[in-house]
């Protein structure tokens, strides 16, 4: 539970120590003092979103820390473990929030994120305010409270339909991606289809485009290489036809030279190097004209081969002009043009296999969704019984709540395929009717806080702190005694903070808190002060008649009296 809590630099709140009692704690004070600030400091201790706004003017941050008393095992202990707190003492939690919006947390004495503060703050304390009201005026927070009270098994129900609505979801949105692409999915098959057919027709070879490049150039010039090749065959092997009377062969010539160092070569070792030289020469020679005779053999003037060539050069380019940069890039593009042509031709068979799976998952969404429209109803009934129980207590003792679950007129959504209301018949034999048009204002605070009650004490049986923030707007008299006693027996098992503005609600208070306003005629300031007997007595005399005469003080001295009877006869709120 919540042992202590320090505000400091919080709206007009400038420094207020609040030490909670483990039961019913009772906050008052004039209106404009303050008191929802306590509330809202609350609420940034327990990572509620920062505003710059709610620093206090003049002050450089707000401040809010708390002191909770937790044993080791609890789900906030283990948290606050997981993130490095100390919670050997209890544990200590802070929020600033600086004059220009940062915000900063720390858990048990650790800097950590404000999400991890949130996480704490589930198990540690529900919140409800008046400003909760409007999600009985909203048909769709009535399934969220029923979802709540629900527990586990709602919960389990909920997400397997949840689940299989996804699946359905995501395989009905390929399907009719599949669909509306039909038409762009036949323009790309024509096209793959017309170029692979192009390609095929061609029937391209890996590094062709650069052979016949090759050859083409060899046939175009065939009879100058033949020409020049001719006539170095005669120099060097003096051919008949090429040859010149006064130009010898460089085979003859070379045979000369050899000539005439026979014998000398004997009597000089460097003449007899040069001689060998002459001999390879000699042999050089004779396999160069030897080649050059293979060469011209198969040097051969083919107009038809050229043509040919030439024309499948052609065939080659009008494909390297569309489909790649080479012959190599043109079948790089039909192998990948050909995976994609599969994949785009069966889409048809994807389509069939979707249809029968998006109609297997429709089944399946269908009967999670009757499962989980079973768990509502049956928690459902039970909501409808604990609440009209509890607004028994609540001086409606007249009164009945139903909750309706019915079928959604637009079909399945993700929550599921129901319609719940929250319906109460304020009389006996009056119709059932919403229960944001059925009651009226004072009503209509009574069956919240009955809700209240009985979903956060069926949703959150670890939680060991309830905060109401003048969830008894619109009530008086009586009722608000009943009201009261409600939150008074609730706190017999759970820690209770009621922020009120009726003195009926205060006269069960176990600690009685008031905040005060004060100003030096420059700057308005406001603290919060735990009330003794006598100053209880006139603080609930000043609520009920803005004085403290003597009969202000001796109804607010009845009213306490009366308040301790109605105590010791109320029942234990549900937990």
């Amino acid at each position: 539970m919540l042992q202590e809590l320090r505000i400091q630099g919080l709206g007009v709140i400038d420094d207020a120590v609040l030490e909670l009692h483990p039961g019913l704690n009772v906050v008052t004070g004039e209106t404009g003092a303050g008191k929802t600030m306590v509330v809202t400091g609350l609420g940034l201790l327990l990572g509620a979103r920062a505003d710059a706004g709610l620093v206090r003017a003049g002050e450089a941050s707000a401040v809010v820390e708390g002191l909770v008393d937790v044993t080791a095992d609890h789900p906030a202990a283990v948290r606050a473990a997981e993130a490095g707190a100390d919670v050997a003492d209890g544990l200590v939690l802070v929020r600033s929030v600086s004059a220009e919006g940062r915000s900063r947390a720390h858990v048990g004495g650790r800097s950590a994120p404000v999400g991890v503060l949130a996480e704490i703050g589930e198990h540690l304390v529900a919140v409800h305010g008046q400003s909760e009201q409007w999600r009985l005026r909203r048909s769709e927070q009535h399934r969220a409270m029923l979802d709540q009270f629900g527990g586990e098994p709602l919960r389990r129900a909920l997400r397997i339909y949840t689940d299989a609505f996804d699946v359905h979801e995501a395989a009905a949105s390929e399907l009719a991606m599949l669909r509306d692409q039909a038409r762009d999915r036949a323009r790309e098959i024509d096209f793959l289809q017309h170029g692979l057919d192009e390609v095929s027709a061609v029937d391209p070879q890996t590094g062709e485009d650069a052979a016949l490049r090759v050859e083409d150039e060899r046939l175009s010039h065939a009879e100058g290489l033949r020409t020049a090749a001719a006539l170095a065959h005669a120099r060097l092997a003096g051919a008949q036809e090429y040859a010149e009377e006064s130009a010898p062969s460089a085979m003859d010539a070379v045979a000369a030279a050899r000539h005439a160092l026979t014998g000398e070569v004997d009597h000089d070792p460097a003449l007899r190097e040069l001689d060998r030289r002459l001999a390879d020469l000699g042999y050089l020679t004779a396999d160069l004209a030897s080649d050059l005779s293979s060469y011209l053999e198969d040097v051969e003037v083919d107009p038809g081969r050229l043509a040919w060539v030439q024309q499948r050069r052609a065939d080659l380019t009008r494909l390297t002009r569309k489909y790649g940069e080479t012959v190599d890039d043109v079948l790089e593009w039909g192998r990948v043009a050909a995976e994609r042509l599969a994949q785009l031709l069966g889409s048809d068979s994807r389509i069939e296999q979707l249809e029968l799976h998006a109609a297997q998952l429709e089944r399946d969404r269908a009967a999670a969704g009757s499962k989980l429209t079973a768990a509502r109803r049956k928690a459902a009934r039970v909501l409808a019984a604990a609440v009209t129980q509890e607004l028994a207590h609540l001086a409606m003792g007249q009164a009945s709540v139903e909750v309706s679950v019915s079928p959604r007129t637009s079909g399945l959504a993700r929550h599921g395929g129901d319609d719940v209301e929250i319906l109460l018949a304020a009389n006996p034999g009056s119709t059932p009717r919403t229960v944001a048009r059925a009651a009226s204002g004072g009503e209509l605070s009574r069956v919240m806080l009955a809700l209240e009650v009985v979903t956060g004490a069926a949703s959150g049986s670890d939680v060991p702190t309830f905060v109401f923030d003048e969830v008894d707007a619109g009530v008086g008299g009586a009722a608000a005694l009943d009201v009261g006693a409600r939150l008074a027996a609730l706190a017999r098992q759970a820690q209770v903070v009621v922020v009120t503005h009726l003195p009926q609600v205060a006269a069960y208070a176990d600690r009685h808190l008031v905040v005060r306003k004060s100003s030096d005629g420059h700057i308005t300031s406001s603290g919060v002060h735990a009330v003794g007997e006598d100053e209880r007595l006139r603080e609930l005399a000043r609520m009920m008649a803005g004085v403290d005469t003597d009969s202000a003080l001796a109804h607010a001295r009845e009213l306490v009296v009366e308040a301790t009877a109605r105590r010791g006869a109320a029942t234990p709120a549900p937990r």
